[in-house]
């Protein structure tokens, strides 16, 4: 991974693979104030008919850059994801590289045919139907009247909505708009592919067909280049990442060791190195029960700062009682908190078979697990001590911050397996090859 640099180059398995895409010293810039920006757009035309050169090196009053000096190359068949909060300029780069952009300064080469999925509806007419806008559609991204009709069933039965095809765009859902557009820019064989957020609004089905299409893609040789917030996709389908902020490429290199720097730095941003306890300030008794202090620690005890994906960890839960409790439970919800801030846990004691008597005084809860099974990164726990029913709750913590660090092993995985390996021969098949090993 290279850091603080803002050059590029994705590795390969063949250093002589063709080059596919090559961005060179690229920046764009916008204007936040839009009858200036109408100003500079007038200005910027006179120029360049009048045969000047712009001045694209400066920052004109209320201009920022979108894009700064971002440079980086990508190969036949190969993956790159580009990550970074919103604003970062991911969208303004795959805009600038399909030429819907034209850029301030640098240059964008691409050899071969681009499919953009950047927006959705993009390339779409809403009152057309959908039949005749995949043929706008198909044809807008190079391909002939011909061969629209010999793709024509394989698009439409990709995107399984038949029975609207003929209605216009516009009384489509977001996620059939987005199923005809996936559609029809996977089956004009593109060179490359770009794809910025769009198959979010699919239905988990299609887009699990989306991904196994894309895995075909990349076999034949097409090259992809995603946005996604989700960092499982990211992890999933990228070879090589590249972390963009504020317009400038921050980070490069293999998407594990990218994304995880993006997530430290997107949740650090917010929260203090989580140091693996938490201490609650003094607070008038509102219940019979009151949580003083959580701690994590390793299996003998010892306290741990940070947790390790594979190693056994526990969460104490030091509680104080101020009266007899007969039906105590404790209950775990657990998010991650870059990415899609998704749920990853939710646990109950009660649930599992095991609620606990508590006796007047300090008491500890404890949640033991042999194996911490999450993947490297910053996660939010919530905390709920109950009483009885679940909406009975005794005493609660919204937010205990904590990290989970790699143990070497975890690579593209939402979360970490215990495992054994032992490989296993035959014993029928073992025994006549050693009577024919004997009878030699």
């Amino acid at each position: 991974m290279t850091e603080g640099a803002n050059t590029y180059q994705s590795p390969s398995q063949a250093e002589d693979a063709e080059v596919l895409l090559s961005v060179e010293h690229l920046s764009k810039k916008f204007c936040r104030n839009l009858k200036r920006s109408l100003f500079y757009a007038v200005r910027d035309i006179a120029t360049e008919l009048c045969g000047m050169r712009r001045a694209g090196g400066a920052l004109r009053p209320e201009e920022f850059w979108a894009l700064k000096d971002v440079s980086f190359q990508l190969r036949r068949g190969e993956s790159l994801g580009l990550i970074g909060e919103n604003g970062a300029g991911k969208s303004t780069l795959l805009r600038v590289i399909s030429g819907l952009v034209k850029p301030d300064a640098g240059r964008v080469r691409v050899g071969g045919r681009v499919a953009p999925l950047i927006s959705l509806g993009a390339g779409f007419n809403p009152v057309l139907s959908g039949r005749e806008n995949v043929f706008v559609n198909m044809s807008i991204l190079g391909l002939t009247n011909e061969q629209i009709k010999a793709k024509y069933d394989s698009v439409l039965d990709f995107a399984g909505i038949a029975d609207a095809i003929d209605a216009p765009l516009k009384t489509y859902s977001s996620g059939m708009a987005a199923r005809l557009g996936f559609a029809c820019a996977i089956h004009t064989d593109p060179d490359l592919l770009l794809v910025d957020e769009v198959l979010a609004v699919g239905d988990i089905r299609f887009r699990a067909k989306c991904y196994r299409q894309l895995a075909k893609l990349r076999k034949a040789g097409t090259s992809l280049v995603l946005v996604s917030h989700s960092s499982t996709a990211i992890l999933s389908i990228c070879d090589s990442s590249i972390y963009l902020a504020k317009g400038g490429l921050v980070a490069a290199g293999a998407t594990e060791e990218v994304m995880k720097q993006y997530e430290e730095d997107l949740t650090i941003a917010d929260h203090e190195t989580p140091p693996g306890e938490l201490t609650l300030p003094e607070r008038p008794p509102a219940s019979g029960l009151q949580i003083k202090r959580l701690r994590f620690t390793d299996a003998a005890g010892q306290p741990l700062r940070t947790l390790v994906s594979g190693a056994p960890a526990q969460l104490h839960v030091f509680c104080y009682a101020s009266e007899m409790l007969e039906d105590v439970s404790l209950n775990i919800i657990v998010n991650e908190l870059a990415g899609e801030n998704s749920r990853v846990l939710f646990v109950n004691s009660a649930k599992d078979g095991k609620r606990m008597r508590a006796r007047r005084g300090e008491l500890t809860l404890c949640f033991q697990m042999p194996y911490c099974g999450f993947k490297p990164g910053l996660y939010t726990m919530k905390i709920h001590v109950l009483d009885g029913a679940y909406y009975n709750a005794l005493d609660a913590v919204e937010s205990f911050v904590f990290k989970v660090a790699s143990n070497g092993s975890m690579s593209q995985c939402a979360f970490y397996q215990p495992r054994e390996w032992e490989l296993r021969h035959d014993s029928a098949l073992e025994e006549v090859a050693n009577q024919e090993l004997t009878t030699r």
